[in-house]
């Protein structure tokens, strides 16, 4: 087996990040090199609401349509997720039947097996979770979890990046709106 080039990958994923600031496209990237790369199954990035108690689908990759509509990833009913939002790198041998892990017959319905999550750190707060899904039991690597604490660096990154600049074009609108009244008087 050939081995895999995870600082190419990285790279890769460094410059879909810097290329755009619309998240949706920029997510649906990474999640696809990060599916790619993994030899995974699937990907998925899911955000933390405002008010911190659901997960939401920011994008996904490998995953049926039915998988992501499952329903909402509620934090406090989802060991798996309390665990990843406190930071720590976690990884379910088998989801159809960990109880950490929320939806089991669904990870059974969609043949999901090994799921490894990774948080997706800004500054001190964990804003969301990486998360690679296989279809067969699987361990990772130091190599791969490395690969995969850079990415999700990356991805909060981006979407820290992305929440400052439409702040900052939110600001700059209100400025040039006022200016302009300023103006007709």
């Amino acid at each position: 087996m050939k081995e895999k080039d995870y600082f190419q990958a990285l790279y890769d994923v460094a410059k879909v990040v810097n290329a755009s600031l619309d998240m949706t496209t920029v997510l649906e990237e990474i999640v696809k090199s990060v599916a790619l790369t993994m030899t995974a199954k699937a990907s998925s990035i899911r955000l933390l609401d405002s008010r911190k108690r659901s997960l939401m689908m920011g994008a996904a990759y490998g995953l049926s349509k039915g998988y992501i509509r499952k329903g909402p990833v509620l934090v406090k009913e989802s060991g798996l997720d309390q665990k990843a939002l406190a930071g720590q790198l976690i990884w379910i041998k088998n989801a159809q039947t960990d109880p950490d892990f929320q939806y089991g017959a669904g990870a059974k319905a969609e043949g999901i097996k090994s799921v490894i999550v990774v948080p997706l750190k800004v500054e001190k707060s964990v804003i969301g979770v990486l998360r690679v899904y296989t279809d067969k039991i699987r361990e990772f690597n130091q190599q791969e979890t490395k690969f995969l604490e850079a990415v999700s660096y990356l991805s909060a990154m981006a979407l820290e990046n992305a929440r400052l600049h439409q702040a900052l074009k939110t600001n700059y609108d209100l400025l040039v709106a006022h200016k302009y009244r300023l103006d007709d008087n």
